[in-house]
């Protein structure tokens, strides 16, 4: 009987509650700090996987993000969510474009994609290659545009050659 009442008195005295609360305390901003850790270790994963396909589906500058830091406004100035270019190959719900330079980006289709001819709506069976084509789309972190918008233009554009 004697044991039981000495702990109820540890658990009700004043030091007892202030232990059990930092201990709380620092079990939470371990499990923060973790949680912390682990949002920041997939943000830079995926950061690293989309830089290591980049250049790859998008073509990027040819000097580099920095080699010609002066010509901003030029040709070599990278289009992340779209592409102007040519259809070279339609796979399903693939598309790939040769945009400029020669450069083939991937395109994904998805069932919500529109895509128009003029005004009229098309489905991507009604794509042809060698039709040239306007996108619009979210990059993806494997570095292929997930298009939104695809538009049919009418022939060549004279800026293409």
């Amino acid at each position: 009987m004697e044991t039981n009442s000495k702990i109820l008195q540890i658990i009700k005295s004043k030091t007892f509650i202030a232990v059990i609360a930092v201990f709380f305390g620092l079990a939470l901003l371990v499990g923060t700090f973790t949680l912390g850790v682990f949002v920041g270790y997939k943000k830079a994963n995926f950061s690293y996987r989309w830089g290591e396909n980049y250049h790859r589906n998008f073509g990027g500058p040819r000097d580099g993000f920095f080699g010609n830091i002066r010509d901003f406004g030029g040709k070599d100035f990278i289009e992340g969510h779209g592409i102007f270019g040519q259809i070279i190959k339609i796979d399903g719900q693939t598309i790939i474009v040769k945009g400029r330079d020669n450069v083939e980006r991937i395109l994904l289709v998805k069932e919500d994609t529109s895509i128009q001819r003029f005004h009229d709506a098309i489905s991507i069976g009604e794509l042809r290659a060698d039709d040239y084509i306007v996108v619009l789309g979210n990059p993806k972190d494997s570095g292929q545009i997930e298009a939104k918008f695809i538009r049919v233009m009418p022939g060549p554009s004279p800026t293409m050659h």
